[in-house]
């Protein structure tokens, strides 16, 4: 086998084209993983993690790539990066209100996704399509432009009173979800949550919180080979050399025959890879 890289992981970066193309990201060279469909690959955990923030050695990774230090000071690890309608900055407590200012004080997105079938999520309007792509959508429909972020979790709260907010990852590395007509979606979630919504815009303003019906679904297509029959996830935790015949990459994630992993998990982990 040859060595292709090495340093510390990071997601893989992707590139919206049909199908998508990914890179493994190792410090700061990056890897095509499209030339490497069937053929064999190798990943090897080097046995330490340095923290995406600081650099600092650590040994166990928090929030995906942090020390427990900036796992617990970092605004970006905050629980409210989770559950956005959390945000207390208003409150005069973010843990960086300079950071907080540049990531959730900008305009985001609410949108439909298909991945394992219909999910409602929220993401900077500066990481469309990056987010799509992450969570493996084979369709993504933005349905409504909002002003910060914590507005963005208040219209996401809504509407999953009617749809889902999560992925089936299982779900969604066995095979291609079944096409959707999201527009038809959108217009069945404004009709049932027209209350709510009508709620937060009377409380933030029309301007803050517009709908958005003048943009087509987006479909994305993956390279894949072949889907798993049964799903195995891969550890590099527990078995830190991970090989087999790479068969595709949906989201993050790699299927070989030997099993699926997600690459980003193992954010901050110094990997050697090969082919």
């Amino acid at each position: 086998m040859q060595e292709l890289g090495r340093g510390a992981l990071s997601k893989m970066s992707a590139r919206l084209e049909s199908p998508v193309q990914y890179a493994f990201r190792l410090g700061e060279a990056e890897v095509p993983v499209n030339p490497l469909l069937g053929k064999t690959i190798r990943l090897e955990f080097l046995g330490e993690i340095n923290c995406c923030h600081c650099g600092r050695k650590t040994k166990k990774s928090f929030s995906q790539g942090y020390c427990y230090p900036c796992f617990t000071k970092l605004a970006q690890c905050d629980s409210c990066i989770m559950s956005p309608e959390k945000c207390h900055y208003d409150e005069g407590t973010c843990r960086e209100p300079e950071w907080g200012e540049r990531f959730c004080m900008t305009d985001h997105v609410v949108y439909l996704a298909n991945s394992s079938g219909v999910k409602v999520g929220i993401t900077r309007a500066s990481q469309v399509p990056t987010r799509w792509i992450d969570q493996g959508a084979r369709q993504a429909l933005p349905i409504m432009r909002v002003a910060t972020r914590q507005q963005s979790g208040f219209v996401e709260d809504v509407l999953r009173s009617q749809v889902t907010d999560r992925t089936n990852w299982r779900a969604l590395l066995k095979g291609e979800a079944e096409a959707l007509d999201l527009v038809a979606i959108r217009e069945q979630l404004f009709d049932q949550c027209a209350e709510g919504l009508m709620a937060l815009q009377q409380r933030f303003g029309l301007q803050a919180i517009q709908p958005v019906s003048d943009i087509e679904p987006i479909e994305i297509a993956y390279p894949v080979q072949a889907y798993p029959a049964k799903i195995a996830s891969l550890d590099l935790d527990k078995t830190p050399v991970v090989e087999g015949t790479l068969q595709g990459i949906k989201g993050q994630y790699l299927i070989l025959d030997t099993g699926v992993i997600n690459i980003r998990k193992y954010t901050a982990y110094q990997l050697a890879v090969s082919a």
